[in-house]
């Protein structure tokens, strides 16, 4: 596990952002955990969550021309990112939707950067079933973008619609890598490391 990815879970847990208990989870499964990003709500916490995306986004080798926030919850997720990816020397446009229509104005779903035949890297809090990132997807390309991957805080590694993982299936399917601050696998080893009888 790499420094900025444990950092992100004790970061998690200390917000209380990441909980364990019985939970039902909008895909109707039920999980002994639950990730919740809504509560970073303040201007220290997006400023420390945008890092993050920025350092596993840049631990994948990502290759982007802009960014895209889903709404609701990926709005300031991907500000922030684009804040943090910004101050790494990156400035990437960035943009997001409304899920209302707007018929004055500026009109449209999209706010922000034209991403009319850019190659947009979808930022999101969390993959369970892959359900919310499909729409997305279909979403982005009805506007005539080039997906070229998705990042989210925390893959559950959960199945999707077949025996793989809905992360397996999504980057199959659009032949794009799909990537995590952190996934299951690393939210068990921190477990062990920290479990109160460990005595390394």
């Amino acid at each position: 596990m790499q420094s900025y990815q444990e950092a992100f879970i004790k970061f998690a847990l200390d917000r209380g952002a990441l909980s364990f208990g019985d939970f039902t989870l909008k895909s109707g499964r039920q999980s002994a955990y639950f990730f919740n990003a809504g509560v970073f709500n303040t201007g220290k916490d997006l400023q420390k969550l945008g890092r993050f995306y920025a350092d596993a986004i840049e631990r994948a080798n990502l290759t982007y021309d802009a960014l895209f926030g889903p709404a609701y919850k990926g709005i300031p997720l991907v500000t922030a990112t684009a804040i943090s990816l910004a101050e790494k020397g990156k400035n990437v446009p960035y943009a997001f939707n409304r899920k209302e229509t707007k018929d004055h104005g500026e009109g449209g779903h999209i706010i922000g950067a034209n991403l009319a035949n850019k190659k947009v890297l979808i930022i999101d809090d969390v993959i369970t079933a892959g359900t919310a990132v499909r729409e997305t997807i279909n979403f982005l390309d009805a506007a005539k973008t080039n997906l070229c991957g998705v990042i989210v805080a925390l893959d559950r590694q959960e199945r999707g619609q077949t025996t793989s993982s809905a992360t397996e299936e999504i980057a199959a399917h659009y032949q794009v890598p799909v990537t995590s601050i952190v996934n299951i696998t690393d939210l068990i080893e921190y477990a062990e490391k920290y479990k109160p009888n460990n005595t390394r």
